[in-house]
């Protein structure tokens, strides 16, 4: 890129995240409307949502409802076919790549790495797919993204009162997350856990009485707001606006939602998440997912004139680089004490062992969803840690190496025609992939 381009778009941050933006709904909308007929989890939330939408009666009552209201809404919109189904997932889809490009540009402060983000998270496959099928983990990914991106902003917010308004709308988008799935509620704990550290690290490092952590005033982040405060606001806005997405509820026909019955209906929902289920052809366990030993046929099928197949694979360049990556950033901690890398690893390893403790008795890869985003922006801060990678360029050549990876197994992600039934055998690296 022209160096006088490139110092133009670095002052045009807004410009650029618009850029990217066109480019992901792009990229994730064409061919959207195959397969042609409802596939893998699709089966569960499209008609989960038309009942939404009718207010007949409750469907799907394991998970909250937010994610099936956004797939109402695009049925609402669009009808109910292939692209009223998948078209808000799209727009989740594109969401959690903006929110990749802010997140990196916040934290670094550079618009290099932070490009280098949102391509890696473009190219990572699992959230090309994910944005591609009416299923709840692409929302989980674009609220939690954006919950992360406005909870850094406020950390570095001018005043007391931006601060304050940026802590709130971090909180509600982390209450929506939870009302997609209950997967982001560790990270509602994993975000006031962060708060509190990085309070004592700034009193540690100015020299203060840790007793000065709790207060509001003369803090390096998040200025006027106490710890305690803080942590209880977060605590109170995103409970409050999890319960809140259960609204519709109150309206169906047949066994409408009360108040009374809204907080022991929880419980419901936590033994419905925690039954022991049978054995299931595509289960995994946690350790496997950063490995790809076990991904997940979504379809394959004689569809629309032609043999087509989703694959969710990830793309190997990205998730076994970035593990990479996930060490780099460890070591340039070690090296330079900076924070930034250390959080995005942290953020990485605490996503999959969460998975240690929810009490799940099946696990299935697309659950790494999360996971393999922040594996996109540890990448984006390995790169830009280490000076001599800076300077040969090392991320783009690695960019370059993740979209011809992407386009091999572009046939086989998309629901494109295939030559024959057994095409598939092309893409088959392990036995474990069959």
């Amino acid at each position: 890129m022209p160096a006088a381009l490139s110092k133009a778009l670095a002052d045009r941050p807004f410009t650029v995240g618009l850029l990217i933006a066109v480019v992901a709904q792009i990229l994730f909308m064409v061919n959207l409307g195959r397969p042609i007929t409802p596939y893998f989890d699709e089966m569960h939330y499209v008609p989960a949502a038309k009942t939404l939408m009718s207010l007949t009666i409750p469907r799907n009552i394991e998970h909250p409802l937010l994610g099936k209201q956004l797939i109402a809404l695009g049925i609402w919109l669009f009808g109910d076919n292939t692209l009223g189904w998948r078209i808000i997932a799209t727009l989740a889809g594109t969401a959690s790549v903006v929110a990749g490009y802010a997140f990196v540009l916040l934290l670094l402060r550079a618009m290099r790495p932070a490009v280098v983000a949102a391509v890696l998270l473009m190219l990572n496959q699992i959230l090309f797919i994910q944005a591609r099928i009416a299923m709840l983990d692409v929302f989980l990914g674009a609220f939690l993204l954006w919950a992360l991106v406005v909870l850094l902003w406020s950390a570095r917010a001018p005043d007391s009162r931006s601060a304050w308004f940026r802590w709130i709308g971090g909180s509600v988008l982390l209450g929506l997350a939870v009302g997609v799935k209950w997967a982001a509620i560790p990270y509602v704990a994993l975000a006031g856990m962060a708060f509190v550290v990085l309070r004592i690290r700034d009193t540690l490092k100015a020299r203060r009485p840790l007793g000065s952590t709790l207060a509001g005033q003369g803090q390096a982040h998040w200025p006027g707001i106490g710890t305690l405060p803080g942590l209880l606001t977060m605590g109170a806005v995103s409970v409050t606006v999890y319960l809140a997405t259960f609204w519709p509820a109150f309206f169906y026909e047949v066994e409408p939602m009360t108040f009374a019955r809204l907080i022991p209906f929880q419980r419901e929902m936590y033994e419905l998440q925690t039954q022991i289920l049978p054995p299931h052809t595509y289960q995994s366990q946690w350790w496997s997912w950063p490995l790809m030993i076990r991904p997940i046929w979504y379809f394959y099928e004689f569809s629309d004139g032609a043999q087509r197949g989703v694959l969710l694979v990830g793309n190997p360049v990205i998730l076994w680089g970035g593990l990479v990556a996930i060490l780099a950033c460890i070591w340039s901690w070690f090296r330079t004490r900076q924070i930034a890398p250390l959080a995005v690893a942290l953020l990485w390893i605490a996503s999959l062992a969460i998975y240690i403790v929810i009490p799940k008795s099946l696990g299935f890869f697309y659950y790494y969803h999360l996971s393999a985003m922040f594996i996109c922006l540890a990448l984006a801060v390995a790169f830009h840690s280490f000076e001599f990678a800076r300077r040969r360029g090392l991320e783009e050549w690695f960019a370059a190496a993740s979209f011809v990876m992407f386009l091999y197994f572009y046939p086989i992600i998309s629901g494109a025609a295939l030559s024959e039934g057994s095409a598939f055998h092309r893409w088959m690296w392990f036995r474990s992939w069959l």
